[in-house]
Formats: C-alpha cells, sequence, structure tokens
C-alpha cells in the first residue's frame, strides 16, 4: 500500500488503540524514564509530556511487537516478512526534496549554537557512563561512490557539540576506516524520531552500497522523502522531528561507556570513537525518541530484518524453510529456531549452515519440524527433550567470528552450535508424534465452569 512515512501518525494511531500512555508527571531522565518505560513494555509505549531538564516530550516503546512493527507499514506480520525479503533485492530510489518550509527546518542551530543539552538524552541503567542517544538513524556516505548506509550506533553524550560512539565491526566502520585512512573525517547526519519502516530498513543485513532509505521505499510501497543537510553532504529523512549534522574525527578515540545493551549486560568502557557535531536542525516543538536498550522495541528492530535476511539465505540451501525465530532470550541476536519440512536426511543441517553464514552473531541453532511452535521456548525444548541425541544431532564449531559484546566470547571469537531436533527422516514417525486429547481445540471452559 501507498503511505507516507510519519511517526506523528503512527502514534495517533497507538494512542487510538490505547498501546501509548501519556506520562504527565514529570520524570528524570536519568533512570526514572526508563524505569517507567520499561515498566510499560511489551504491552504499551510511552509519551513523557515532561522530562527535567528539557522542553521536549520524549518517546519510548513506539513498536513493541511483530504485528506492531506490520501494521505500522499497513502489513500483517507473514506480509512484512515477505515484503523484506523483496526489498532487499529491489529497491526503490529516494526523492530529494528542497529543504525550504520543511519542518525539520524550523530550528536551525549551526557552529557556536549548537547545544547537545538540549536534548532529554536518557541514563538508561545504573552503571551507564552517561547519556545516550540510542534511537538515531546514523547516515554517511561512501567516500568513494557516494552511495547512503543508514545504521543505529549507540551515541554518548560528551559535551555541548561532542558525541562518543561505539562503531562495531561493520558498514559504518568500514566507511569511517576508509575515511581516516585517508586522514579525512567522515561526515555523518544522525536522524531522531523517525517512522518505523525507516527503524527496520536500517537494520538490513546488506552488502555495503545498498542504500537502506531505498529498502525503506520498498516496504513503503513509495521512495522516502529526503532533504539535504546544513552543513554536511548529506540527505536527511523530511519527516524526522531532529537532525543532528557533525563528522567522525579522524585518529581520536576517547573513553566510551560502560552501556547496558541488548544481551542485559554492560558493554565495558573503552577508547571509542568521536563525533563533532557541526549543526542541529529540528521542528519548533519536536518529539525526542529514545530506545531503552534489551527492551522488546530494541530487540524486535534487529530482529525482524535478520530473519527475512536469514529466511532468504537458507531458501537457497533448501526451499522446505517453513520460518525462523531469533529468540528475545538471546537479546534477538544469537539464539535461532528453524522450522523446516525436511524431506532429505541432511537438509536440515544445511539449513543450520545457511543461518550460521547469515550473521556473525548467531551463536546456537535448533533445527524443529513443523509440528512445532517455534515462538513457545516450552515446545522447542520438547523437541529437544524428545528427538535429539547429541552424539548424532549436535555439532559444534570452534573459534568463528561472533560479537564482542557477548561477555563468553573471547573478544568477539565464539564457538557455534547446531542442534538438529527434527525427527530423522528415515524414523518412525508414529514413534515421535506427540500426544492430543480429541476435541480440545473446540473445548471452551465458559460452557463448564460456574
Amino acid at each position: 500500500m501507498l503511505m507516507k512515512p510519519i511517526l506523528r501518525d503512527w502514534l495517533k494511531e497507538l494512542e487510538s488503540q490505547g498501546t501509548l500512555k501519556k506520562i504527565h508527571k514529570t520524570v528524570s531522565p536519568i533512570h526514572e524514564l526508563a524505569a517507567v518505560g520499561k515498566k510499560l513494555e511489551p504491552d504499551c509505549g510511552a509519551l513523557f509530556e515532561h522530562v527535567e531538564g528539557s522542553d521536549m516530550p520524549v518517546l519510548t516503546g513506539i513498536v513493541t511487537s511483530r504485528e506492531a512493527i506490520a501494521r505500522s507499514m499497513g502489513l500483517t506480520y507473514p506480509q512484512l516478512m515477505e515484503k523484506f525479503t523483496e526489498a532487499l533485492s529491489n529497491l526503490t530510489p529516494c526523492r530529494i526534496v528542497d529543504g525550504a518550509g520543511l519542518a525539520v527546518k524550523e530550528r536551525i542551530m549551526i557552529g557556536d549554537q549548537v547545544d547537545l543539552g538540549m536534548l532529554p538524552a536518557c541514563v538508561h541503567h545504573e552503571k551507564d557512563g552517561g547519556r545516550y542517544l540510542t534511537a538515531a538513524l546514523c547516515i554517511t556516505k561512501d567516500p568513494e561512490t557516494g552511495i547512503r548506509n543508514v545504521a543505529i550506533h549507540r551515541h554518548e553524550i560528551r559535551d555541548r557539540n561532542h558525541l562518543g560512539a561505539l562503531l562495531l565491526p561493520r558498514h559504518t566502520n568500514q566507511l569511517f576506516n576508509m575515511a581516516e585512512a585517508a586522514g579525512r573525517p567522515l561526515e555523518i547526519a544522525l536522524a531522531i524520531g523517525v517512522h518505523p519502516s525507516l527503524l527496520l530498513a536500517s537494520q538490513a543485513t546488506t552488502q555495503l552500497g545498498v542504500d537502506e532509505f531505498e529498502i525503506g521505499g520498498t516496504l513503503l510501497g513509495e521512495p522516502v522523502e529526503l532533504t539535504r543537510c546544513e552543513t554536511v553532504d548529506i540527505e536527511v529523512p523530511v519527516e524526522s522531528e531532529i537532525i543532528l549534522e557533525g563528522r567522525i574525527l579522524p585518529h581520536v578515540r576517547e573513553a566510551e561507556g560502560p552501556f547496558g545493551e541488548y544481551p542485559r549486560t554492560y558493554g565495558p568502557e573503552a577508547p571509542r570513537h568521536v563525533i563533532e557535531i557541526t549543526a542541529v536542525t529540528c521542528r519548533s516543538q519536536p518529539y525526542y525518541h529514545t530506545i531503552i536498550p534489551a527492551t522488546m522495541e530494541h530487540l524486535l528492530l534487529g530482529a525482524v530484518s535478520r530473519e527475512a535476511t536469514m529466511m532468504q539465505l537458507i531458501r537457497q540451501a533448501t526451499p522446505n524453510i517453513k520460518n525462523v525465530h531469533i529468540t528475545p532470550a538471546s537479546g534477538c541476536r544469537y539464539h535461532v529456531v528453524l522450522q523446516i519440512a525436511q524431506k532429505y536426511e541432511g537438509e536440515a543441517k544445511n539449513a543450520m549452515f545457511a543461518a550460521f553464514a547469515s550473521s556473525t552473531e548467531i551463536k546456537h541453532v535448533v533445527a524443529v519440524d513443523t509440528d512445532i511452535d517455534i515462538y513457545d521456548p516450552q515446545d522447542v525444548e520438547w523437541a529437544i527433550a524428545n528427538r535429539v541425541q547429541a552424539s548424532r544431532d549436535v555439532f559444534v564449531i570452534s573459534g568463528a567470528m561472533g560479537n564482542k559484546l557477548d561477555p563468553s566470547s573471547n573478544h568477539g571469537t565464539s564457538d557455534k552450535m547446531g542442534i538438529d531436533a527434527t525427527i530423522p527422516v528415515d524414523a518412525d514417525r508414529a514413534r515421535y508424534e506427540k500426544i492430543r486429547i480429541s476435541g480440545f481445540d473446540h473445548v471452551d471452559l465458559r460452557d463448564y465452569l460456574d
């Protein structure tokens, strides 16, 4: 369907459904806001109308389920999975529009006018090193091709015009390394307060040289509209609430962290990249969006895109893959359950190898049959308990690339484990069949209880 990615329209829909709670009480951005937001999720998001130290209202929890993410684009979740897979290889070029008269340009602060203290950035967890931006789209360009790259990183406010940044070994870091090798900074823009479709598109697992905004255009069915920044050669979504412009400084590293991350552990303090902010533009009365780390909003935005990419790769290994689920308990990063209608011996293992290849973060993969509910941890454990013999069905790969945020890894080097919990192809399937009570699904307890 055709729709413009406007955050404010989505907020109206959430409010009409009763899933966006307005908090009238003044709250502190130091722990209190995160505590209230965490208490509300995953049932509801929150709009904090009054936050100490800032005149900006704060949003959190704007999508807290797979269904909500899909609904923000007028889709069901199965439709979104198919649409996202299509979008990875069928891009929709963006439309560049003049910035004159745009809401995101209503306030323009450049140079000495910049003061990041205007933002109600939060300290989320008790050992966090400072106030963090957690929902900002990080937009950069390839220094050689000029193609945009869009991602989400964590950014720690250092002073009035500097941010610390954790750049994991992915595309933003790769582009910065190219610029730094040439002795130049990498220009950057941070877009805060955007529609869920753009947040989701930013998480796509693609090769370098794919503009994630063009993925967003395909998800939406029309080009994403962008406008040029004031001080850097970068285009940003016109419907953004707040834009920070700047550059990642070459040959500069400063202490950043610790920070509570998606595994529900702290990423340690270490020397990391520094961003100098050269301009801020925003609406006259902008909303500020913060994603509370390790909430469902945080985890699922990463999971949906990873699941779609994984399905695409696994289908190349076997057409009999039915569904994939990256589990919330693993931070929607480390553990995957594959549902497969296995026809040939070894097919499930090939599917697991493809799952590992889809992301370096994947640590453990379980393959199950179609009679197992992959969203029910007890059903998956039942399959492991009743259909697995370790010497036959479990394999381990040592010393592969993992994720440095995994505290059990060796500086990011990690072991991988696959568990084939499918019924062997040549087995007597009746021996593995689940017990059932005839008519169970049709019983309504209201007919039996007073």
